[in-house]
């Protein structure tokens, strides 16, 4: 079996603006589309941090789907584009890890959930939401030119010291 490759990170505060989804697993088709719509408008945002990393930042608070934002990380200085929503991501730690193209998105899953079980961490979760996922919070960062039906991109989890 492959070893599980990632690294744990601190990263900033930063703030995100683009396209929010907020479905169930059945309407899933339809996120997949506010995702290519959003590339497409990244044109809009002159104050891009870059222009080649899109964002996926995904909260499960719905017990039958997610809430998704398809964003670009911006300066402050980005006005926030007709039909688009603002996020602000506080700094915080996370596990990190490369999913390569070719291999199953569940698998690479598995293998963090499996890794967080076995280690000192947990994933980290905001204390004022109810969550309806063992990862409540994934955050996957996507290369432009990645293969919208064969991805590869990096994965990150906000996570917390086991108490």
């Amino acid at each position: 079996m492959e070893e599980f490759q990632y690294e744990i990170v601190k990263l900033p505060a930063y703030r995100g603006i683009g396209l929010k989804w907020d479905g169930s697993y059945a309407e899933i088709s339809t996120l997949k589309k506010l995702i290519i719509r959003m590339s497409s408008r990244v044109g809009e945002l002159d104050h891009a941090v870059n222009q080649e990393v899109q964002l996926g930042l995904s909260y499960h608070r719905r017990n039958d789907g997610f809430v998704h934002y398809s964003v670009y990380e911006v300066s402050d200085m980005q006005q926030v584009p007709d039909g688009m929503v603002e996020i602000h991501v506080p700094e915080m730690t996370y596990l990190k890890t490369h999913h390569k193209k070719g291999k199953d998105i569940g698998q690479t899953y598995k293998k963090i959930l499996q890794w967080l079980k076995e280690s000192d961490y947990v994933p980290y979760v905001d204390r004022n939401e109810v969550y309806y996922d063992d990862l409540a919070i994934k955050h996957e960062r996507y290369p432009v030119d990645r293969d919208l039906n064969d991805p590869h991109f990096d994965i990150l989890i906000p996570i917390d010291r086991k108490k």
